[in-house]
């Protein structure tokens, strides 16, 4: 039975839409990544996206809860955040998003 609730439970996800300044987004990229290292209890997936050609993107970071965001918060997380800040064009657009469908493809499985 836990596993239907389980199932009845939507994620959320905190996406963040900018732009860098030119030539930034390699380094924004190494920052994100090892700020989302730090990420622990209620994490589920992080994927950043870059238009083509451009230094704009898009960083969605999925969580069991809004608040889990919140928790997983801590010193380095914080410095790292501020370091990626002076990046940014201009400050990015965020908000979070109730996860309603969330569709997988099979998998292969390899013996």
């Amino acid at each position: 039975m836990k596993e239907f609730l389980d199932f009845l439970q939507h994620k959320y996800a905190y996406v963040a839409i900018g732009e860098f300044h030119p030539g930034r987004f390699a380094e924004a990229q190494r920052l994100y990544e090892k700020a989302v290292s730090t990420y622990t209890t209620g994490f589920k997936k992080a994927y950043l996206l870059q238009k083509p050609g451009t230094d704009e993107g898009i960083a969605v970071i999925v969580w069991d809860d809004i608040e889990d965001m919140e928790y997983n918060k801590n010193s380095v997380n914080q410095a790292l955040m501020k370091e990626m800040a002076s990046l940014f064009v201009k400050p990015p657009v965020t908000n979070f998003y109730e996860v309603c469908s969330e569709i997988g493809g099979l998998q292969e499985v390899r013996l």
